[in-house]
């Protein structure tokens, strides 16, 4: 699949260039970035280069896995403000009509608070379930137990959290308890609970 933009009157969704090296790497130096997600920790600018030259377009090409940037919304090269994307595991196998995807994302730290990444991650569910997008029978929220800021935009985003798992998610060759939550098709895109955890948690990272 050819890369394209996602946009609404909030954010625009565009692939990552070269020019979002730097962003990217002074973003991942964060210590939420760091703690709560899988990328190389310390991150240099070499992993920035990598991810953006080779793990993005052939995840699009392979369809694996389809990342954007955030952007303002009507700025075509807006600065980098966060990365958002949805990811297949173990596809092989599985009936085209029945796939399952994981959403992730991240807000560099500047842009926090301001609900864009409840946006961006907004944008992506609509196409990842649009027949005309990925078309998925399901998608899937996962992120490491008191990563609070993570579970308020799954929340706003309508995701169901499923429980805890121990042990279930492996960040740089360690196990780490996680959360769980799923959203389907024709579930609401809003809160589907009272919301439980920490007033604060909208920001950080979302």
């Amino acid at each position: 699949m050819e890369p394209f933009v996602l946009a609404n009157e909030s954010v625009r969704l565009s692939v990552p260039t070269v020019r979002d090296i730097d962003a990217i790497m002074l973003a991942c130096q964060d210590s939420a970035i760091a703690d709560w997600t899988v990328v190389p920790s310390p991150y240099r600018r070499e992993d920035a280069e990598v991810f953006v030259q080779r793990f993005v377009p052939e995840g699009w090409s392979r369809g694996s896995a389809y990342n954007w940037a955030v952007r303002e919304a009507g700025t075509a090269d807006g600065p980098l403000l966060g990365m958002v994307g949805v990811h297949f595991e173990g596809r092989a196998g599985s009936p085209d009509h029945e796939q399952c995807a994981e959403l992730g994302f991240w807000t560099a730290p500047a842009a926090r608070g301001k609900g864009l990444a409840t946006e961006a991650g907004r944008l992506v569910v609509d196409w990842a379930f649009d027949p005309e997008g990925l078309g998925l029978a399901v998608l899937q929220w996962v992120a490491y137990t008191g990563n609070w800021p993570s579970r308020r935009v799954a929340w706003n985003l309508g995701f169901r959290v499923e429980g805890t798992i121990r042990r279930y998610g492996l960040q740089r060759g360690r196990r780490r308890d996680a959360w769980v939550g799923t959203l389907l098709p024709g579930d609401p895109r809003e809160p589907n609970e009272e919301w439980t955890g920490p007033s604060e948690a909208h920001r950080s990272f979302g």
